[in-house]
């Protein structure tokens, strides 16, 4: 499955951000789970993709946040929550 121009720019600050050796970021599948089965990350990897999307976007994304499930599910579904704050 193919990035959007916006999910390519976000997997690159991921595995940048994120220091994922080996890790292709055109290679991300914009569906597949960032969490457990999909690239295996964590709560501190959710905390620094955070911070770095809020540095390079300006998207505040809370710790705490309600719906950080759905906006963390996956490529795309972040890509799509950071452009529709960016929009507003």
């Amino acid at each position: 499955m193919s990035q959007t121009e916006a999910e390519r720019e976000l997997a690159e600050l991921l595995v940048e951000s994120l220091n994922l050796e080996g890790v292709d970021p055109h290679g991300i599948d914009p569906e597949a789970p960032l969490f457990n089965d999909g690239l295996g990350l964590d709560s501190i990897d959710a905390l620094e993709l955070s911070l770095a999307v809020a540095k390079r976007y300006g998207v505040q994304l809370r710790s705490d946040g309600e719906d950080n499930h759905r906006i963390f599910a996956s490529l795309r579904a972040l890509a799509a929550h950071v452009q529709s704050q960016r929009a507003g």
